[in-house]
C-alpha cells in the first residue's frame, strides 16, 4: 500500500527498544515538526481553502500525538530531550530542483510530506510488532493508523495540484531516491534512522 522501496528490518526495532528515551524524544520532535509543517503550508498557500481545512486537521492531530509522546515520556520518568536535526527529511527536501512555480514547489512539498508520513507508518508498523512493552506497542499501532491516513491525504492533494501521470512520476522517482537511502540508515534509535 505504501508504495516504499525498502522494508525496515527488525534490527531497527531492537536499536530503538533499548535506547527509548532517545526514540521518543526524537518521535516528539517529529510529530512538532509535522505540524510545524502543516502550518507553514497553511501560512504560504492561505488561498487554497481545501488545502487549509486538510492542513489544519493534520497540525492539530500532530500537536495531539505530540502530547501524547510528551506525556507517555513523562509518566515514564523520562525527559524530553534536546531537538536533533532531522537529516532524513533534509535529504529528501533537496531531493527536488528549488523552483519558483508555486504550484510546482507546493506538489513537491506534498509529495516529501507524504513519504516521510509513509515511513513513519512503517516504522511504528515494525516498532509495535516487535515491541514486547503490550503500553508502547498498542500505542504505535494507533499512531500508525494516523500516520497512514496523513500520507494519503497528502498524496491525494498533490495530486489535485498537478496532471495525475506528472505527480506520479515524481512520486515513483522520489520513493526510488528514498529506497536507496534508506538502505545506508536503520542503525540509529531515531523514527527515521
Amino acid at each position: 500500500m505504501l508504495g516504499l522501496q525498502f522494508e525496515t528490518t527488525t534490527s531497527w526495532a531492537d536499536i530503538a527498544k533499548v535506547n527509548l528515551e532517545q526514540i521518543l524524544t526524537d518521535h516528539a520532535f517529529l510529530e512538532q515538526k509535522a505540524a510545524s509543517n502543516a502550518v507553514s503550508i497553511i501560512i504560504n498557500y492561505s488561498e487554497e481553502t481545501e488545502l487549509v481545512k486538510e492542513m489544519s486537521n493534520i497540525a492539530i492531530e500532530e500537536m495531539q500525538h505530540f502530547k501524547m509522546v510528551h506525556l507517555l515520556m513523562v509518566k515514564r520518568g523520562m525527559v524530553l530531550g534536546r531537538e536533533q536535526k532531522n537529516d532524513y527529511a533534509i535529504r529528501l527536501q533537496k531531493f527536488f530542483t528549488k523552483t519558483n512555480d508555486r504550484t510546482n514547489a507546493l506538489v513537491q512539498r506534498l509529495l516529501v510530506a507524504a513519504l516521510i508520513e509513509a515511513r513513519s507508518c512503517e516504522r511504528f508498523k515494525v516498532f509495535s510488532e516487535n515491541m514486547e512493552d503490550e503500553e508502547l506497542s498498542k500505542f504505535y499501532k494507533n499512531l500508525m493508523i494516523s500516520e497512514a491516513n496523513h500520507y494519503t491525504t497528502f498524496l491525494q492533494l498533490a495530486r489535485t495540484y498537478q496532471d495525475r501521470a506528472v505527480v506520479d512520476e515524481k512520486w515513483s522517482a522520489l520513493l526510488i531516491f528514498e529506497g536507496e537511502m534508506m538502505r545506508e540508515r536503520g542503525n540509529l534509535a531515531k523514527i527515521h534512522g
